[in-house]
């Protein structure tokens, strides 16, 4: 998904205008995550970018797009180019714990 949202459209209100580009966010990435997963891969992963346009547009991770989305309609932006593509992703283990360090969790 690549696209440019106006936050600045007359007649229609600012702050809903903002809440409709993050439900169609989230929406996407919900969608996403329903299709089937190809062999070999553990779940979506999704490369993001985010700016006021497609020129300035920088990576961000997926789980700070909405809190950059926020910053951006604080500061006054008038327009906001969100970039979500999906990438296979694949479980990493996690580290073994020592014994110490087990017990300092429980």
């Amino acid at each position: 998904m690549r696209k440019t949202y106006q936050l600045n459209i007359e007649g229609k209100n600012r702050d809903r205008l903002l809440d409709a580009v993050k439900h169609d966010i989230r929406k996407y990435a919900k969608r996403q995550r329903r299709t089937a997963l190809p062999e070999g891969v553990d779940f979506w992963d999704f490369d993001c970018k985010f700016g006021l346009s497609a020129e300035t547009a920088a990576p961000v991770h997926f789980g700070n797009l909405i809190e950059q989305i926020d910053v951006a309609a604080k500061e006054g932006a008038g327009a906001l180019y969100v970039e979500v593509l999906p990438k296979h992703g694949h479980r990493k283990a996690r580290p073994a714990l020592a014994a110490g360090e087990e017990q300092a969790q429980a």
